[in-house]
């Protein structure tokens, strides 16, 4: 089992420059630099653009939907990256309703966890095939609410790691926190993001 060490890619507008800060959390067996070329299809060029590396190119071990103690201490080194990379950036000057996140597979999980365990105002969320973690879910670990947050969350019918089912229950969870979730699910889709995704995300949270 491993931690991760700090090791975040940028791109974009330098931050002390940036009117705002984007987050972009790749998928198991990618690279930050593979999911930062998003913005290439997104095309914010007024943003600081970040996106940490995970140790062994995965954040977790295994499924989202597995027990959260068999994906430790991992899942919770991951969280606390992320966590330290959020208080970097506010402490740089971009305030946390500037700060948005762009994550996909495994890192559309992370990217969901991380922002319902510490829900607040933030620019916006695009999870590309995500759902909350756990084999349970435990909503001791969310608090807060998200005063609107846009939140888009897609995923394929069927996925073969993300179920609608999970899907659901995440949308549910924050819309009751007060995030403004817009859920679509693409019938027969395979286990990427498509062009379509891209277009409906930026429209809805940029």
């Amino acid at each position: 089992m491993y931690t991760h060490q700090k090791n975040i890619i940028t791109a974009g507008v330098p931050v002390a420059e940036a009117k705002k800060a984007i987050i972009f959390i790749h998928g198991r067996g990618a690279s930050a630099e593979d999911i930062l070329s998003l913005n290439t299809y997104f095309g914010i060029a007024d943003a600081a653009l970040f996106a940490p590396q995970a140790t062994n190119n995965s954040w977790y071990p295994y499924s989202f939907m597995a027990p959260v103690k068999e994906n430790q201490p991992a899942l919770d080194s991951a969280l606390g990256l992320i966590k330290n990379l959020v208080a970097d950036i506010e402490s740089a000057g971009i305030p946390q309703e500037k700060i948005y996140f762009v994550g996909f597979s495994q890192g559309a999980c992370l990217t969901l966890e991380y922002i319902t365990r510490h829900a607040g105002k933030y620019g916006g969320a695009i999870a590309f095939t995500g759902g909350l973690i756990g084999k349970e879910i435990n909503m001791q670990n969310y608090k807060g609410s998200f005063k609107q947050t846009p939140v888009f969350i897609s995923t394929g019918d069927p996925d073969p790691h993300v179920p609608v089912s999970r899907v659901s229950i995440t949308e549910g969870i924050m819309q009751k926190m007060g995030a403004n979730v817009t859920v679509k699910i693409y019938p027969g889709r395979p286990h990427t993001i498509t062009k379509t995704e891209i277009e409906l995300a930026k429209k809805l949270v940029f």
